[in-house]
């Protein structure tokens, strides 16, 4: 049987593959409190570590009005990985527009809007995010489905108006391998439980995606690999 890999050895991949990382990078890392941003903090605190380190990196949460205070276990271990972390209070309901409700995509808008400023103001150069496979997978059928386009998350989005870089280390990592992690590291079950969670597509295509891949990992990379190994002959 195949030893599964450890989540640092397939972040460390797609630092590789796609030049996440470079010398000099000031990095700010999303910290929601929930178990895929919390890996990649637990990444990147290792990683700093290392003798060829090369950059710095500070993770930052977006406190809503409406949210819940950050979890105090992922405090105490953000302690133990001797994490610099701040967190930010921001009135997302005062944002929303006239006729408009709150939603699950406005929020993670505003939420984004307010680590790019802050990335700016503090020069910092790159906003690590912590999506993974699954959600590259997820929002490709969703916007096949109902955008009728071929396009996902990807690794390194480079901003065309501000000098700033959205990386994902993580796409290589299936989300059953990160819920091992966070049980094994006693970080699992914190999540966004508000009242304004309006996320049927985003479930739909969880099921989808589960359906499609009956949760085998094979099955899911060779999805994710399908958007490199494009045949134009045989598409119209």
């Amino acid at each position: 049987m195949k030893k599964e890999p450890k989540i640092s050895s397939l972040i460390d991949k797609a630092i590789f593959d796609y030049k996440i990382l470079e010398p000099g990078d000031k990095i700010l890392i999303g910290a929601s409190g929930g178990k895929d941003s919390t890996a990649l903090i637990k990444y990147f605190s290792d990683r700093v570590k290392r003798p060829d380190c090369g950059f710095a990196y500070k993770a930052i949460n977006i406190q809503s009005d409406f949210s819940n205070p950050f979890p105090q276990k992922i405090l105490e271990l953000f302690k133990e990985w001797q994490v610099p972390f701040e967190s930010i209070d921001v009135n997302i309901l005062e944002r929303v527009k006239e006729g408009h409700k709150m939603n699950c995509y406005w929020c993670s808008t505003q939420r984004r809007s307010q680590l790019l400023t802050y990335a700016i103001e503090n020069g910092y150069n790159k906003i690590a995010l912590g999506h993974h496979l699954d959600d590259l997978l997820e929002t490709l059928l969703m916007n096949m489905l109902n955008k009728g386009e071929l396009s996902t998350m990807i690794p390194l989005l480079k901003y065309k108006k501000y000098p700033v870089t959205i990386i994902r280390p993580m796409i290589y990592i299936p989300e059953e391998l990160i819920i091992k992690e966070a049980k094994s590291q006693g970080y699992y079950g914190y999540t966004c439980t508000c009242d304004y969670q309006e996320n049927s597509e985003r479930k739909k295509s969880k099921k989808l995606l589960q359906d499609l891949t009956g949760g085998e990992w094979l099955k899911k990379e060779r999805l994710f690999a399908s958007l490199k190994n494009i045949q134009p002959d045989y598409l119209p």
